[in-house]
């Protein structure tokens, strides 16, 4: 009897120490001899770890329900009902089970070395956008980055700091709200530009933005497009037409041609900038096909969100008092604007196994 008690013991021992293993390892295989080191995050609320929490705009969501299936189940400032694609990322990398938020005054230094996120919801490659909403623009979130990089060095020294920039992963995601709100909701820039004329100002900042990482030792930057924005349901309610059945096509012709000019200047980038590698990230036609074929992946509901109606909720709307669906696995989308984890996480297996290569 002892002894069958001694191998079971010794058995459960090795199962558990097999599946930490390979929780740690991650689930991407990643090409031979390669290895990131850290992952940052820059940009919009798709990769906002919290970092709104901590500037005063109204653009936050550090409050029930947000965060619901987090763990703990408390909110953190993410736009989502738990993880984001930048956790997901680095959870499925093996780096760390979550991606926190720079500004976050509990950041601990051993996360320095791994990554962290500079990105602030509702920003934008236009700078009129984050001035819209009160957040932290791309020329603040470069600011942030150089500080970081001080605080590396004075880690780790200053070759290991540069190792660990040019073996990691850089995340810029923008465009949604440039378009969503500036140009189409608020309007303001439809008054100075027409539409191609609005996308080459995007697109311009946006290669701005990604020359500027490189100057700062970033080698391995992916940057993805934007997403068919008139299928979002607060953009189906806002500009959709009574029914809100039908996506708004404007403003999906209009992320297409973002993202058209985007995917020819990264590609152009990519030639000059020596010993990078640069990628566009589609992200356009991998959630339109969620949003189009919702039973291949087993949602139910694709044109609302979860929070409250699931037709305007969003931020501040989308509060303890707005309720939520019963069951959020069977939504796309969280709140009017964000999908959920479980929609992330689709998108993100998809998107880690096409765009692999950017890691060699």
């Amino acid at each position: 009897m002892c002894v069958k008690m001694f191998y079971l013991h010794n058995m459960m021992v090795f199962l558990f120490l097999f599946l930490l293993f390979v929780a740690c390892k991650g689930k991407v295989q990643l090409p031979k001899n390669v290895s990131v080191k850290a992952v940052f995050a820059f940009g919009d609320s798709i990769v906002d770890q919290g970092n709104n929490n901590h500037i005063t705009t109204l653009v936050k969501c550090n409050f029930e329900p947000y965060g619901k299936d987090f763990t703990g189940g408390k909110p953190t400032g993410r736009f989502s009902n738990a993880k984001t694609p930048s956790d997901l990322i680095v959870e499925e990398l093996g780096i760390k089970e979550i991606m926190p938020a720079y500004l976050d005054p509990d950041l601990q230094a051993e996360d320095l070395k791994t990554g962290v996120s500079f990105a602030s919801g509702a920003c934008g490659f236009d700078p009129q956008t984050a001035t819209i909403a009160s957040v932290i623009p791309l020329s603040t979130q470069l600011d942030h980055f150089r500080e970081y990089i001080g605080k590396l060095k004075e880690l780790v020294g200053e070759e290991e700091a540069e190792d660990t920039l040019r073996n990691s992963l850089f995340l810029v995601v923008a465009g949604s709200d440039d378009l969503a709100n500036t140009y189409f909701t608020v309007g303001i820039r439809r008054l100075q530009y027409d539409l191609n004329a609005y996308t080459d100002l995007m697109v311009s900042g946006a290669t701005d933005f990604v020359q500027e990482l490189y100057k700062l030792g970033a080698r391995k930057i992916g940057v993805f497009g934007v997403p068919p924005i008139g299928c979002l349901p607060s953009q189906r309610t806002l500009a959709g037409g009574l029914t809100r059945h039908q996506c708004v096509e404007e403003y999906n012709q209009a992320a297409q041609l973002a993202n058209t000019k985007l995917l020819a200047a990264i590609a152009s980038l990519s030639k000059n900038l020596l010993q990078s590698k640069l990628v566009f990230i589609d992200i356009y036609n991998p959630l339109l096909d969620l949003i189009v074929n919702p039973q291949k992946y087993g949602f139910e509901v694709v044109d609302k969100g979860c929070c409250g109606t699931g037709n305007i909720e969003v931020v501040i709307l989308c509060n303890r008092y707005s309720g939520t669906c019963e069951d959020d696995t069977k939504y796309l989308f969280w709140d009017s604007y964000h999908p959920t984890e479980r929609g992330y996480r689709i998108l993100v297996n998809e998107i880690l196994k096409k765009y692999v290569d950017i890691l060699n």
